[in-house]
């Protein structure tokens, strides 16, 4: 079963007097319109001051006209129709005639792109439709309508769009995929040979993401496009099936196949951990991070001070020391956005949730970016909307047998 979003209904469009501004329509009050980001740098004395940038956010803009956008019943290329899906079963390969039709519409990130209202539903998928260029609910749309992040992390048995994988590829490697391994290559056929054919691939699908290396057969029209996430591969597969680059032809995108090199296997592999260790570090505070990874002498001198609370002599362990500073970057939290801990539509809780996976897959890594001690204390560092009462110094036993001690 590949379909999991329902065909975009078909809404009539608000006539052109009617503004889209959160304020004045009820379909996007809960929407974020502004984004902050928070720069820390140095002026001329010396001292680091903080900027906070706010970015105003646009609206998703429709795609196509709702009034003429049309879900008829594909040609049959099987044998049962199966009307949830809106797909025939029964076929394992497509129509060869088919899969030269060209795409219906095309997406534009730069134009297309915006908040709808799964920006404030922390976990929502992305829309499929807004990557073929054929959604007509803009800002209504319950889905995405942006690209895929390093931090938009998924079950391994779902894809972006929210559909379910299955154990195995197809036979002529279509369809969402398997989850029994992690694929970021993409199969582009059919492409037209020029000259300057590599650099055409190579800008038509960086639109969809940092792309990692492309390969081209210049002789065969084939080419390899690898992602640096696999989200942004899942995105660029829907966004580029059935389209054209600079000339008419109509590509072929389907799943490579896995690479038997072994050098491309353990490359795989360390880019698995290397995104898992970038996630980690964009949801923890940078100065957090810097100490952990022993880059800051001076988080090194203060927790030496600090560490002791007043006391002589004593230096506190590991997670005494990381739940003093997880209450203090907590109160932090609080105090910036107001007494509610909500950043681009998701709360901290479910940002370090969500990072729960990754850390045990670092952990169990030989070579993993993080000390053993340190996993330990990140575990249960996850953040609250409460606020932390302050860490007492730890209890000392000063020798009585007393109970009152």
């Amino acid at each position: 079963m590949a379909e999991v979003q329902s065909p975009p209904a078909q809404t009539a469009q608000p006539p052109p007097d009617v503004s889209l501004e959160p304020a004045t329509t009820t379909s996007t009050e809960l929407a974020p319109m502004t984004t902050e980001q928070t720069i820390i740098t140095t002026n001329a004395e010396g001292k680091k001051v903080k900027k906070i940038i706010r970015r105003k956010r646009r609206p998703a803009r429709p795609q196509v006209d709702a009034a003429t956008f049309k879900t008829d019943a594909p040609p049959p290329t099987g044998t049962i129709f199966n009307i949830w899906y809106n797909k025939w079963s029964g076929g394992d390969r497509e129509d060869k005639y088919l899969s030269k039709t060209a795409a219906q519409g095309r997406c534009n990130i730069a134009k297309d792109s915006g908040y709808t209202k799964a920006d404030r539903t922390p976990g929502s998928y992305f829309c499929l439709f807004f990557a073929r260029g054929i959604c007509p609910k803009a800002v209504d749309c319950e889905y995405l309508h942006r690209l895929p992040a390093v931090t938009d992390i998924f079950p391994s048995n779902i894809d972006c769009f929210g559909r379910d994988k299955h154990s195995d590829y197809r036979d002529d490697m279509g369809g969402v995929g398997s989850f029994q391994r992690q694929n970021r290559t993409l199969y582009i056929g059919r492409i037209h040979v020029t000259d300057d054919i590599e650099e055409i691939v190579a800008r038509h699908f960086q639109e969809w993401g940092q792309v990692e290396r492309t390969r081209v057969l210049t002789a065969r029209g084939v080419a390899f496009v690898t992602y640096l996430n696999e989200a942004n591969a899942q995105f660029a597969k829907e966004a580029m099936a059935h389209q054209s680059l600079d000339h008419t032809e109509i590509l072929n995108v389907r799943w490579a196949t896995m690479d038997p090199n072994p050098a491309a296997q353990k490359r795989e592999e360390r880019r698995v951990e290397e995104q898992a260790a970038e996630a980690i570090r964009k949801a923890l505070p940078a100065a957090y991070v810097a100490e952990i990874e022993g880059r800051d002498p001076e988080g090194r001198k203060r927790r030496k001070v600090e560490g002791s609370f007043g006391l002589q002599g004593y230096d506190a362990p590991d997670d005494v020391w990381h739940a003093k500073e997880k209450g203090e970057f907590d109160q932090a939290r609080l105090l910036e956005s107001g007494g509610l801990m909500i950043e681009s539509g998701s709360t901290a809780e479910d940002e370090y949730a969500a990072l729960q996976q990754p850390l045990q897959q670092q952990q169990g890594a030989g070579n993993a970016i993080f000390s053993s001690s340190t996993l330990a204390a990140l575990r249960g560092y996850t953040a609250s909307n409460k606020r932390a009462a302050p860490v007492a110094g730890p209890l000392v036993g000063y020798g009585s047998d007393e109970d009152s001690d």
